[in-house]
């Protein structure tokens, strides 16, 4: 089946690949849509005719990629039926395994936001109301258990840096950490499933969830 006979979700999902991999290996600036055409197996014009501009397609990954993120963290640490402790840690794993399926995802952001502050808007009005709600909910929920003795008081904003911090550095440093590390793991994924478990222990201590 030729590409223009094939059904539009399966051609504009190859499109998307291609270029999620382009940005993310070259950047916004370095990327080329006839790179990400090829790659998709299409031709420049049925490209354009998907998504018309480099510049829609790039805000088409990000908007996807911080919609997932927040799904992710809501599925977890929003869910009002879980002990604290069970949505802390379930929160805390989605995100790292997310990261780990999207290991450049970090770098790029980073990379993008020094290279184009202008894209800080853009990342900031796809997540704000979600993590704020999200937050605020947290808070009521550790304020609540700080008062029946069963955690410490801690500020849910301040909790959530500490959780992306953690699990945002392995993949950010990849190369400095698996030189660190050298042979002391088998390979660096079965280091990453050991770090994902003490980074919810490191968080649950600062918690002392009893």
């Amino acid at each position: 089946m030729s590409e223009k006979n094939k059904p539009p979700q399966e051609t504009e999902a190859k499109i998307l690949k291609a270029a999620e991999n382009e940005f993310f290996e070259k950047g916004y600036a370095g990327a080329r849509t006839t790179t990400i055409a090829e790659a998709a197996g299409v031709t420049h014009a049925m490209l354009h005719y998907y998504f018309r501009t480099k510049d829609k397609l790039f805000k088409r990954i990000v908007s996807e990629k911080i919609s997932m993120l927040a799904d992710i963290l809501l599925s977890a640490v929003g869910d009002a039926d879980l002990p604290l402790e069970e949505r802390l840690r379930q929160g805390i794993e989605r995100h790292f395994d997310f990261i780990s399926s999207n290991r450049n995802l970090p770098r790029f952001i980073v990379n993008e936001v020094l290279s184009r502050p202008e894209q800080i808007g853009i990342m900031k009005k796809g997540v704000s109301d979600i993590v704020n709600r999200l937050l605020d909910n947290l808070q009521h929920e550790i304020d609540r258990y700080a008062a029946m003795g069963s955690c410490k008081s801690v500020d849910a904003r301040m909790l959530l840096i500490d959780i992306v911090s953690l699990n945002i550095f392995p993949f950010m440093a990849a190369p400095i950490v698996y030189e660190a590390i050298g042979s002391n793991y088998g390979s660096y994924d079965e280091f990453l499933a050991i770090r994902k478990k003490e980074n919810v222990e490191t968080i649950l201590r600062k918690l002392k969830i009893d």
